[in-house]
């Protein structure tokens, strides 16, 4: 099934020193209704913190976490069926803020990661 490919730019706030908060999630806004027709399903494809692939519905109503960008674009593509839906790939990471409808293997590997992630950060001080 097709896809609509749109292009959104979501920033990363900056901190003080004008540095990417690498720890803050990007707020996905809501899509023009000049670009998009409401009528149309449309998803949010990129990647998180830990670099996995999001897939999220613009509105909220579902979500998960995949390991390749096919995955993802599938899983949106599937909840659309039968009509198309438009994908908008953000320009910066943004997390999962729905419950994870994707692969809950990766689910566990992100939940890992983030532990690893933190266990290093504390052995680097």
């Amino acid at each position: 099934m097709a896809a609509i490919a749109l292009q959104a730019a979501h920033r990363v706030p900056k901190s003080r020193t004008g540095a990417l908060d690498i720890g803050a999630a990007t707020a996905l806004k809501p899509l023009d209704p000049d670009v998009v027709s409401p009528a149309i399903p449309a998803f949010f494809i990129g990647h998180n913190r830990a670099g996995l692939w999001v897939a999220r519905e613009a509105q909220g109503r579902a979500g998960g976490l995949f390991l390749l960008k096919s995955s993802a674009v599938e899983f949106a593509n599937g909840r659309s069926a039968p009509a198309r839906c438009a994908l908008v790939f953000p320009a910066e990471a943004f997390e999962l803020d729905v419950e994870n409808q994707g692969n809950p293997l990766v689910a566990l590997a992100a939940r890992w990661l983030e532990g690893v992630t933190r266990h290093l950060a504390r052995l680097a001080r």
